[in-house]
């Protein structure tokens, strides 16, 4: 990344978070589209909104895989971070080919993030370039308060990440099993379900270490093998 300000940001995007290791389940048209979007060189604004750890943050990861393999700069801030940081990071954005912001709503009320988005919302419109966020809530119902900034929410594309159910949940954990040469039983993915947070970041971590125990151990990835690793 060459953009300077982004020294001063300690971000480190996954590897394993890309377009083709996106579980749709109820978000195959959406996948479908933002993958042609980021592969396509034209501007475009788009607003993902949908429940905390839907897959949101790993759409705007894909995107900016897609976009770097390309050869394009991007910029992508957590504005879970945005507490360490000043709203001047939004300033010189606008010419890099992809910007994402995800959960934008955490800055709402707050009159200069507010004032800096609808500023950015300009610049890149100006630009011609391609600015990606995501929120908890659809642009009509957040909790900004500039009336500006929440009309630019609207600008482009508006799409809804549908949560995942636990039927989902389990045959993704199973074939990123497969995909390691694991085998994953619905006993052991329900009794990871009943013992840790449900999201797939945490789930997929999970795996992640049990497959290198079970290599190291050469063992199977049975419950008492999984209960004695990970001592739940």
């Amino acid at each position: 990344m060459s953009h300077p300000k982004q020294l001063s940001l300690p971000v480190y995007l996954p590897d394993d978070e890309t377009f083709g290791s996106f579980f749709p389940a109820n978000n195959e048209e959406l996948l479908s589209q933002i993958s042609a979007l980021c592969a396509d060189d034209s501007g475009q604004f788009v607003y993902l909104w949908g429940a905390p750890k839907s897959g949101k943050t790993h759409l705007l990861h894909a995107c900016c895989a897609t976009a770097q393999a390309k050869g394009q700069n991007t910029f992508y801030i957590p504005f879970e971070m945005y507490a360490s940081m000043s709203d001047a990071i939004l300033e010189d954005l606008h010419n890099l080919p992809l910007i994402c912001l995800d959960n934008i709503d955490l800055v709402a009320g707050n009159p200069l993030w507010e004032v800096a988005l609808f500023d950015l919302y300009n610049r890149v419109r100006e630009a011609g370039g391609k600015l990606i966020v995501s929120a908890t809530n659809s642009p009509a119902h957040n909790s900004f308060k500039l009336p500006d900034l929440v009309s630019r929410l609207s600008w482009g594309l508006t799409y809804q990440v549908q949560a995942m159910s636990d039927d989902d949940k389990l045959i993704a954990m199973q074939k990123r099993a497969e995909s390691r040469g694991l085998v994953l039983g619905d006993d052991v993915v329900k009794y990871l379900f009943n013992r840790l947070d449900r999201d797939l970041r945490t789930l997929f971590d999970t795996l992640d270490k049990l497959d290198k125990a079970s290599m190291q151990a050469q063992r199977k990835l049975t419950i008492p093998f999984i209960k004695d690793t990970l001592k739940l």
